[in-house]
């Protein structure tokens, strides 16, 4: 703990001025595991810093809270009005998900049913922004990305889907896969055979990946014990220490450390730090299969790379710990 503590210390003195503002859309499955909430948390530190302006936040989860629970989380932390966008389909509640507990915890003013069409929505602001403007940060599977390109002109712009993100998108950071090869990863997966394929054949913008080894190394999560009770952060990563399937019987009545994998690719797309905290392999491009496995290939035939960890992964706990609770 001292160690973490010194390198927090550290860490205050770095500047981020130098760095500005980044136009994101976050797309999340926010619910089924905690690095999605404290990613979110760390967008909300970045806005009030000057760092982003959050566009929006996609919503890939139809669970039936998921709404609720970014409508509260972005009010607790005075955002009330970002655009909340869903995929389509049916809601299904999940108890073991935190959504409900923040739901029920905090203020919101939007219900399921009021959240807009993801596709519209995603058409709509990138119509509206400058040129190669927008970093889409995705922290789950592809199936909004998917409709998306396959989206055609409507009120907002004449181009198809993939054109307008062609026109409109400078990045996308994926959190997905694994590097350099994974059989099965969710977010790549995310029970929907051939989604993740389609997407990655069918984007012609640079795509940075943050894969499952990169996250899964940096523990967070077990320092909101010590934090105010009546805060989204102890409430979700509370819920889901002790109910969550694989992690629920170490639950000794305390916030459980949790792999931080959605934290990496917000970090990289507010903050960069090549070089800093991690570098990238860009050699190659990454080519998925239709069951969430990937491979990375050698041979630069598309804009793809991939994050490595260049700090010891306790360092990067304590930085992203820091951000996710506004004490950098």
């Amino acid at each position: 703990m001292k160690f973490r503590f010194l390198v927090l210390a550290f860490f205050t003195f770095i500047s981020f001025s130098s760095y500005s503002q980044v136009k994101i859309i976050f797309d999340t499955d926010i619910g089924g595991d905690s690095d999605d909430l404290g990613a979110l948390a760390m967008l909300h530190t970045f806005i009030d810093k000057g760092d982003c302006d959050l566009l929006a936040v996609m919503c890939w989860q139809t669970e039936e809270y998921a709404v609720s629970a970014i409508n509260a989380i972005n009010t607790y932390y005075n955002h009330p009005d970002i655009p909340i966008g869903l995929r389509s389909g049916d809601y299904h509640h999940d108890e073991w998900y935190y959504n409900k507990p923040i739901a029920d915890k905090f203020n919101h003013s939007m219900e399921y049913k009021d959240a807009e069409n993801a596709t519209q929505l995603y058409r709509k602001i990138l119509s509206e922004s400058k040129d190669k403007s927008i970093v889409i940060v995705t922290v789950g599977p592809l199936k909004n990305i998917q409709d998306l390109i396959k989206s055609g002109s409507d009120e907002y712009s004449k181009l198809n889907g993939k054109a307008l993100i062609e026109k409109k998108v400078r990045e996308f950071v994926m959190m997905g896969g694994g590097f350099p090869e994974s059989e099965n990863e969710w977010n790549f997966n995310g029970d929907m055979p051939g989604v993740t394929k389609f997407v990655i054949e069918n984007l012609s913008v640079p795509i940075t990946f943050s894969g499952f080894e990169v996250g899964l190394v940096i523990k967070t999560g077990k320092v909101f014990n010590n934090i105010d009770p009546n805060s989204p952060l102890y409430v979700g990563y509370l819920h889901f220490s002790k109910n969550a399937p694989w992690i629920k019987d170490q639950f000794k009545g305390e916030i459980l450390d949790n792999a931080s994998f959605d934290q990496t690719a917000v970090l990289y797309a507010v903050k960069g730090g090549l070089g800093k905290w991690w570098e990238k392999v860009d050699d190659g491009q990454c080519i998925p299969d239709n069951n969430g496995g990937n491979t990375w290939k050698t041979g630069k035939k598309a804009d793809h790379s991939y994050l490595k960890l260049t700090i010891d992964p306790e360092e990067m706990a304590t930085l992203i710990e820091a951000i996710m609770l506004n004490n950098f």
